[in-house]
C-alpha cells in the first residue's frame, strides 16, 4: 500500500517513516497508533518486530557514500555519474575525503580554446555531499548524491 522508502538505515530514519505513515492513514481515513506504525515499519524492513528492529538499526548517522556507491552529481559545474572508490571519515564525521570515478571524463575548463578532462578525483565533502572548496563565483566545486548502492 505504501511504498517502503530507498533506505532506512538508522531508527531516526524508520521513526520518520512510521510519522509518514501515520499521517497517510489519518488522510484515509484509517488513524492509528505512533506504535502500530513502528510496527508497520518494521514489516517493511523484514523484521518479526519493532523491538528487533530497533535493536538492529544503527543510531549513528548515515555514511554520506561508501565504497562501491553510484553516484552523480556536478564537479566544476559539469553533471557527472559515477562511483565511489574510496571514502575517509574526517572530522568525526562532519566530512569525508572521496575519489570518485567518473563514468565518462569531464571537462573542468570552461573556456572554449582548450580543455582539461578528470576522470578521477579526491575531494574533501560534507554529510550532505557538498564539497567545502567553492569556484570563484561561489559555486561548490563538487556535490555528489548516491543513486544506488554498490556491493563490493
Amino acid at each position: 500500500m505504501f511504498p517502503m522508502s530507498l533506505s532506512l538505515s538508522t531508527r531516526d530514519q524508520a521513526k520518520a517513516r512510521a510519522r509518514e505513515i501515520r499521517a497517510d492513514l489519518a488522510k484515509a481515513g484509517t488513524p492509528i497508533s505512533h506504535s502500530e506504525a513502528l510496527e508497520w515499519v518494521a514489516k517493511e524492513l523484514g523484521y518479526r518486530d519493532w523491538n528487533t528492529a530497533s535493536a538492529r538499526l544503527s543510531n549513528m548517522p548515515e555514511v554520506v557514500l561508501q565504497v562501491g556507491d553510484q553516484v552523480a552529481g556536478r564537479y566544476l559545474k559539469q553533471a557527472f555519474d559515477g562511483r565511489v572508490l574510496a571514502v575517509r571519515e574526517m572530522a568525526g564525521g562532519t566530512a569525508f575525503e572521496v575519489t570518485l570515478e567518473f563514468d565518462e571524463p569531464v571537462d573542468v575548463v570552461e573556456f572554449d580554446s582548450f580543455s582539461n578532462f578528470r576522470q578521477r578525483i579526491t575531494t574533501t565533502v560534507s554529510s550532505g555531499g557538498v564539497s567545502f572548496s567553492k569556484t570563484s563565483d561561489g559555486v561548490p566545486h563538487l556535490t555528489v548524491e548516491r543513486t544506488s548502492i554498490g556491493l563490493v
